[in-house]
């Protein structure tokens, strides 16, 4: 099933501008789905488990890591 996701990140400290661009870089190395980046969100075009099982894993490894 395709899906479109659109996601906004808003990390709670001052120096979040790093944090962001390397969640988004980390999105773009996957190759089963589309990234585009606009001014206040990033949307994801493709296969929809491939786009959730992306999320899942970089979004635990970025509240991890931050």
């Amino acid at each position: 099933m395709e899906a479109t996701v659109e996601i906004s990140m808003y990390p709670l400290n001052q120096d979040y501008e790093p944090h962001i661009l390397a969640f988004i870089n980390e999105l773009k190395t996957y190759d089963s789905f589309k990234v585009r980046v606009n001014e206040t969100s990033t949307h994801l075009f493709g296969d929809f488990d491939a786009i959730f099982d992306a999320l899942k894993m970089e979004i635990k490894k970025s509240y991890a890591k931050h």
